[in-house]
């Protein structure tokens, strides 16, 4: 991959097109995102970027989902669709010689989409159920409850789904008017990945978006810094969800990268710290990692466990005296080469994968105009020193800013439990 570069461009209704061609890829992926999702909307329609995101899907005004579906299966790809908290993405991936069928099709739902009755009614009973099953799938749940209360009281706190009870309500006629204010050309980007020809890319997106002229980006603000928070929230599982975590940077901050070096030092695969200290050394969870998710202007590192009711206290106590560790005795020697070089292992993966790699060009694109090739993401890997590490993690992994939060049965103990435990 040496030289490899990813080039962008616009059409000349100014939507930038972002490319990255790869020599010898026998698959083509193209996706429409537009700048828009949850976080953009207002109280009384949270949900409906997701709602329209699926009403989209169901007919155009050339064809319905059916047809779609046979089509592109028949060109031997896959349509999809996400809905995240800054953007909302449309994606077709096929075998190179139908290239052609993938990218007519997004193009074709994202602008041409009917909105009607009968599909807005349709979708509503598919996504209720989606949320359903979400909050019926606890280790699936507890990340998007984590996020609605470390950003509580702002827009990053409305999660992807959105609220039942409104989303039940919704009409066409909600969905017609936002897809109107939002699916416009400030707010749409293009992107394909694989045996993509530019000239051919560029074209196709000036014919079929650039008519989808006017409208303006959404403002956003950023979230203030929040303060730390104990939260026990029940539900009907046996087995306990746990999510300890910080505030952390925006996509743009410089750095970003030392921030994933901490968060695999702590708790990325079976030799991090969390997972000896937690799992291995105690057996105190089945299951225990770290994350980041990550937003323009701001973004959480979090750990994640689940164990059964009589380990939580002490899997939680423990994992605040690893933090505590790591700020009062550094790193280990090779601790952060070892790192580097799990991180840079699932970089090379991913980018092995024409999925992945689309999905990745899109959302840093989306979060903050980057075009960061495969090289240039394994150099500032490289780059990081252990000195970085100390210093964004001194920054970061402070209690006084640390959200706790266990999702489980209802338990008396659990419900009262005394945060400054956990201090460090």
């Amino acid at each position: 991959m040496n030289g490899h570069s990813i080039e962008v461009s616009k059409t000349a209704g100014g939507i930038p097109v972002v490319i990255d061609n790869i020599q010898g890829s026998e698959s083509a992926a193209f996706m429409i995102g537009v700048a828009t999702g949850s976080r953009d909307e207002t109280k009384d329609i949270f949900g409906l970027s997701h709602l329209l995101e699926h009403t989209v899907f169901r007919e155009t005004k050339t064809m319905d989902s059916y047809q779609m579906a046979k089509e592109i299966e028949g060109a031997g790809g896959e349509l999809n669709a996400f809905t995240g908290r800054e953007m909302t993405a449309f994606y077709g991936i096929t075998i190179k010689e139908t290239a052609d069928i993938a990218r007519r099709i997004v193009g074709d739902i994202v602008a041409n989409p009917l909105i009607n009755e009968k599909a807005t009614e349709l979708e509503k009973k598919i996504v209720l159920q989606e949320l359903s099953m979400i909050k019926n799938e606890p280790d699936r749940y507890i990340h998007d409850l984590y996020e609605m209360i470390l950003w509580r009281g702002h827009e990053l706190s409305q999660d992807e789904g959105g609220d039942e009870k409104l989303v039940a309500n919704m009409t066409c006629e909600d969905l017609r008017k936002y897809y109107e204010e939002k699916y416009l050309i400030p707010n749409l980007s293009v992107y394909a990945v694989g045996a993509v020809d530019p000239e051919d890319t560029v074209a196709w997106a000036e014919s079929t978006l650039d008519g989808m002229a006017g409208g303006k980006r959404n403002v956003r603000t950023a979230p203030p810094m929040p303060q730390g928070k104990y939260e026990f929230v029940a539900n009907d599982s046996d087995h306990y969800q746990v999510a300890m975590g910080f505030p952390s940077y925006g996509a743009s901050h410089q750095d970003r990268t030392a921030v994933s070096m901490l968060s695999a030092i702590l708790g990325s695969g079976t030799s991090s710290r969390l997972f000896n200290d937690v799992r291995e050394k105690k057996a105190l969870v089945y299951s225990i990692y770290m994350t980041v998710a990550q937003n323009s202007d701001a973004s959480s590192l979090t750990t994640f466990m689940s164990c059964t009711k009589d380990n939580v206290e002490e899997a939680m106590e423990t994992t605040s005296k690893v933090f505590a560790g790591l700020l009062e005795n550094g790193l280990e020697k090779g601790e952060l080469e070892r790192a580097k070089r799990l991180v840079k292992g699932a970089n090379v993966r991913a980018m092995e994968s024409t999925d992945n790699r689309l999905y990745r060009l899109g959302v840093n694109h989306m979060l903050n105009g980057s075009t960061e090739t495969l090289e240039q993401r394994l150099e500032k890997i490289d780059a990081v020193t252990e000195e970085d590490v100390m210093r964004v993690a001194g920054d970061l992994l402070k209690f006084d800013r640390m959200n706790t939060v266990v999702l489980g049965k209802n338990h008396r103990a659990l419900k009262k439990y005394d945060s400054s435990k956990l201090s460090f």
